[in-house]
């Protein structure tokens, strides 16, 4: 049986990653007791302490709540179930063969959210960018 858990380090990664972050940087706006390599190890944990939480999802501005729920493994179930659906149909019934409109509606609005989330990452990285330029110009 999968394993439900969610990695809450897996999950800065990952997010860490779609905004083209890198270790180094998310350290500097951490702070002076921050490196490349207490990110790594970070990353690593299952479980953050919620300052710690905070000030990652502060920094990448993102929801705490997505860095503490997402479960990419339950969301591609979600999906997988929401298209298959036909696979646990039972009876003749022209309705049991389809998804529903609910689920295609709950589909649909996941898609949408994750373009709104993408979207506004890749302009929170485009920002991150500018102020990393000025930084080096500074110095």
């Amino acid at each position: 049986m999968a394993n439900n858990k969610i990695h809450q380090g897996r999950n800065i990664k990952r997010f860490r990653e779609m905004l083209s972050i890198k270790q180094d940087a998310l350290a500097f706006e951490l702070g002076d007791d921050w490196n490349q390599q207490k990110i790594s190890l970070l990353e690593q944990k299952e479980t953050i302490d919620n300052i710690i939480l905070e000030q990652v999802a502060q920094i990448l501005k993102i929801p705490v709540e997505a860095i503490e729920n997402f479960d990419e493994e339950q969301a591609i179930n979600i999906i997988a179930n929401t298209v298959n659906n036909h696979d646990n149909a039972s009876g003749n019934s022209l309705f049991s063969y389809y998804p529903t409109v609910n689920q295609i509606d709950k589909f649909i609005e996941l898609h949408n959210e994750k373009i709104a989330l993408y979207e506004r990452m890749l302009k929170e990285k485009d920002e991150m960018m500018v102020r990393l330029e000025k930084l080096i110009q500074n110095k």
